[in-house]
């Protein structure tokens, strides 16, 4: 389990982190959203050991992160933009993560050759960024992480490769129990890939929960006739006699009072991750909403 508790991190005058509090269980893929400046990626250097807390812990499995070598032994990083050194190859670098990782798999790093297909021995820099992301990818899959924390990932991938990488990620997750954090601004990708989300805003977090339930409790309700009374409603549009309902409550709920008024017509649709945080979330903060566009 990865957590932050309270975390509070400032910049001069700038608190980039507000006691910010984020938990993600294990063998969870854990969704971390929000607009741009909200401290998403300065949270994740501090899971992974990058940055000090000015106040509050960060802790994976009940072990302090700051420096604790042997807890960052168990996790691998993608960064936004990844660093290689200037005349490396991809062999250079596997030799060394190897020097570094304790569990840097060789015979996987081979195999994931057929998955990717990069020169070994050309220098990176010479890579596209979808060539050097990729790299990035095979390199940190093979210290066999228990922890993967991923920074806008699949980033200058092309879709067959988004797809090959998060089905890499998600068996990795199913055999071994791999816990994963990806910080990404489209709610799309993550809706097939993710069990958890938290959504951050200046430095806070302002929500966190489990899909499901995020999806059990907010549907959209269509409706010819009138409008049963009781419903919790977030949002409401009209098409000539077609209403279109955002309303927060269990289907059967919504289903029961849709029927005790006798419409002409009415279904009850699930919603995407990101309506659910337009209609649930776009209230709190206009940047929250700007993120789903």
């Amino acid at each position: 389990m990865m957590q932050l508790k309270q975390v509070t991190k400032t910049f001069g005058r700038f608190k980039a982190l507000d006691q910010l509090s984020l938990e993600v269980p294990q063998g969870a893929v854990y969704g971390l959203v929000g607009p741009n400046g909200a401290g998403k990626s300065t949270a994740i250097r501090h899971i992974v050991g990058v940055y000090q807390p000015d106040s509050g812990e960060v802790m994976v499995d009940g072990q302090r992160v700051w420096e604790n070598p042997a807890v960052k032994q168990t996790m691998g990083y993608i960064p936004d933009e990844v660093f290689y050194y200037p005349a490396a190859s991809l062999e250079d670098m596997a030799k060394f993560y190897q020097g570094i990782y304790q569990n840097f798999d060789r015979e996987l790093f081979r195999r994931l050759d057929t998955v990717f297909h990069l020169p070994a021995t050309t220098p990176i820099r010479r890579f596209s960024k979808g060539m050097q992301k990729q790299a990035a990818f095979q390199l940190t899959l093979s210290t066999r992480p228990k922890i993967l924390v991923l920074d806008e990932p699949v980033d200058g991938l092309d879709p067959i490769m988004r797809r090959q990488v998060m089905g890499l990620i998600l068996s990795e997750v199913a055999e071994r129990g791999m816990t994963v954090l990806i910080s990404s601004h489209n709610l799309r990708e993550l809706e097939d890939v993710c069990d958890h989300v938290g959504i951050m805003d200046q430095g806070k977090m302002l929500l966190q929960r489990s899909l499901a339930d995020m999806q059990g409790v907010t549907h959209k309700l269509q409706i010819v006739g009138e409008v049963p009374q009781g419903l919790q409603i977030l949002h409401e549009s009209a098409s000539g006699r077609m209403k279109t309902l955002i309303v927060r409550g269990q289907a059967w709920e919504i289903s029961t009072k849709a029927a005790a008024v006798k419409p002409a017509y009415f279904d009850i649709l699930p919603l995407s991750l990101e309506e659910i945080f337009i209609y649930e979330l776009g209230g709190v903060n206009h940047a929250v909403k700007d993120i789903l566009i």
